[in-house]
């Protein structure tokens, strides 16, 4: 059914012709009406119709006007017009605008039913134009793509002359190449995939990507060559919207390699430089997009030593989000210095033993079965949740086992701290000679257990004791108390330590009690 529209500011001909017309036996289906241009303009665009049957004089926005406005945003629409004897003349200007029928008022049914009739055999003739081009378009894009992908493939790993390969496609789609700046997109898929997946993932760059030169899949890989022109920023929204797209469908991730910009004339180079970004995916990860940038960052950087990791302190003192960031900072480290695969994966193994003959030696046998993993993962990033998944085991077994002991040596800091609250040497490392202990772990472990550092322990119960001192003894003097309590002779830093917990200074607390 074609969809009309009636426009005519005179109600009883805008009535009329709505009822005199058999729409139904025109295939046609009057879908709306106006009284003014304006009105029709706004129905136009609401209801965007086959044919619009149109008054030419009317107020606001003539016929005339209507046709232009409307031909500009909707050239597909077709008018008939009505005309007056007197404004007649007005056609002549519409035939700028393609419009081949006109009506003088007034007219009756059967002139606007052939009208009507004409327009549509004029809109089925175009139809079956369209149609018939877009069939043979859509035998021509069939056979395209296995042309481009065959020219590409030759382009990037045959020894023919890149200028040869050119200037054979160039003959056959009649476009040119030569001066394009183009870069190659390299996609690989993670995990285990199939034909069907990289036929996917090639359309749904294709239509991201809006028509690259090239796209074919080489081996395991999809590979696309893309004009540059646009810039990487939009070639990485793209690579992003592409990756989103596909995971959504089939919940696979992929690594993309993106070559630098050079005339299509060297896409072999591009080619091999995308692999070697390839390659470092074992460093920066899989899912990730890898750059000439990236791979051009690497820094030298000391070898990475085991030595006094606070990684092993934050095991011993079970606190998992510290262990998990220094495990980060470690991995991190690794990334950057990027030795070859087999040293990174040497010394990730070692780590892992060191880490287990220092936290959990007795369970170093049902480790070593785990090593298997380590020497089989094909990413930096699957190491490090390897070790993470174990350290994470390691800490709380660590932890658990050791909890006891660990509240022992608690409370011996508390009464250590208790009995010296007069030393003005009394610290975190001052204890943990007492003790025999590395301070850092004392430290970590102290506030795992309390919940509080051990600075702002020590200095609430100084605090307390001079609340205590003040209420037992009416005249005991500042310079006294600051003494009794490790303050020495500083009563100035004790008062504004007593007023920043107290809210009062110790003479406004003696005066208030």
């Amino acid at each position: 059914m074609y969809r009309v529209i009636l426009v005519d500011d005179e109600k009883i001909i805008l009535d009329g012709i709505s009822s005199i017309i058999d729409w139904d036996m025109l295939h046609t289906r009057l879908v709306g009406k106006a009284a003014n241009g304006i009105e029709a303009y706004q129905l136009i665009k609401n209801l965007q119709p086959h044919i619009v049957i149109s008054d030419i004089k009317m107020p606001g926005l003539n016929g005339i006007e209507l046709v232009s406005k409307i031909k500009k945003e909707y050239p597909s629409i077709h008018f008939i017009l009505l005309s007056g004897f007197s404004e007649f003349h007005f056609a002549k200007k519409a035939m700028e605008y393609g419009v081949k029928h006109y009506l003088l008022k007034p007219c009756n049914e059967k002139q606007i039913m052939e009208a009507i009739q004409q327009t549509i055999s004029e809109i089925r003739i175009k139809e079956k134009r369209k149609r018939y081009l877009l069939e043979m378009k859509k035998k021509m894009d069939t056979v395209q793509p296995f042309v481009k992908k065959q020219l590409l493939t030759e382009l990037v790993t045959s020894k023919k002359s890149e200028k040869n390969v050119l200037a054979y496609y160039q003959r056959i789609f009649h476009t040119r190449l030569e001066d394009k700046k183009v870069c190659v997109v390299l996609f690989h898929l993670e995990g285990d995939f199939n034909y069907e997946h990289l036929f996917m993932l090639e359309n749904v760059g294709s239509d991201i990507f809006g028509s690259p030169i090239f796209s074919s899949n080489i081996g395991e890989y999809i590979l696309f060559l893309v004009d540059e022109n646009n810039g990487q920023e939009e070639l990485q929204e793209r690579i992003e919207e592409i990756r989103k797209n596909f995971y959504a469908v089939y919940e696979m991730d992929m690594t993309v390699a993106v070559s630098g910009a050079g005339p299509i004339t060297l896409t072999r180079k591009l080619y091999q430089e995308a692999l070697e970004c390839l390659s470092h995916r074992f460093y920066l990860g899989e899912g990730s997009i890898i750059t000439k940038k990236d791979i051009q960052q690497e820094q030298e950087i000391n070898n990475l030593e085991f030595g006094d990791l606070p990684l092993f302190l934050e095991i011993k003192s079970g606190n998992w989000n510290k262990v998990k960031q220094e495990m980060d900072d470690i991995f991190q480290q690794i990334a950057v210095k990027r030795d070859p695969i087999h040293l990174t994966r040497t010394y990730v193994i070692q780590l892992f033993l060191t880490l287990i003959q220092a936290c959990c030696a007795k369970s170093l046998s049902d480790y070593m079965g785990k090593i298997t993993y380590l020497l089989e993962v094909d990413s930096i990033q699957a190491m490090k949740e390897f070790l993470l998944h174990h350290t994470k085991e390691i800490t709380f077994i660590y932890y658990e086992k050791h909890k006891s002991s660990q509240s022992h040596i608690i409370e011996q800091m508390k009464e250590i701290i208790n009995s010296e609250l007069s030393n003005p040497a009394l610290s975190l490392k001052w204890v943990a000679k007492q003790v025999y202990m590395n301070a850092d772990y004392l430290g970590k472990l102290f506030k795992q257990e309390t919940g509080e550092k051990f600075s702002t322990y020590v200095t609430k119960m100084r605090v307390n004791k001079a609340m205590e001192e003040i209420q037992k003894t009416d005249d005991v003097k500042i310079l006294t108390l600051a003494e009794m309590i490790g303050f020495g002779d500083n009563p100035q830093y004790f008062s504004q330590v007593f007023k920043k917990h107290t809210g009062y200074t110790p003479s406004e607390y003696k005066n208030a009690r």
